[in-house]
């Protein structure tokens, strides 16, 4: 029987399965291996940070996660095909390892955060974003 999100360590082992699944994927995996080159020793323990805020009320993540993301948006314009892969990633790993209140309220965030980013990255592609920063979560 699968449990329900409850720590850090449940938010941790979600968001490495993820990744995983991310990596092999056709449509955004080489966003992370081609296009920023991500340095996952540095970005897991960000979203993890990320995911508990949310999931677990503890707020640990200082970051602005759209800065990051219009600069990627920037290098690699991003289409609603990349969100809608990554809210299926992301909504299969959450079944695949958990049931409950605080997983359904993970997979209903994840679909809120890519539609608001979606919105975000169409407008910041017709008047541009000049506050773009560096990759780094």
């Amino acid at each position: 029987m699968k449990v329900d999100i409850s720590s850090r360590a449940d938010i941790e082992k979600m968001v490495l399965q993820f990744y995983e699944k991310v990596k092999a994927d056709k449509t955004i995996g080489f966003i992370f291996t081609e296009v920023v080159h991500m340095n996952w020793e540095k970005h897991i323990p960000v979203i993890v940070d990320f995911w508990e805020t949310i999931l677990l009320d503890n707020p640990v993540y200082t970051k602005n996660a759209m800065e990051v993301h219009y600069d990627l948006n920037n290098k690699l314009p991003l289409q609603k095909e990349h969100f809608t892969s990554w809210v299926h990633l992301f909504t299969q790993t959450v079944d695949d390892l958990f049931e409950g209140k605080i997983a359904a309220l993970a997979k209903t965030r994840a679909k809120s955060i890519a539609a608001v980013m979606l919105f975000k990255m169409e407008n910041a592609k017709k008047g541009g974003h000049k506050n773009a920063t560096k990759l780094d979560t």
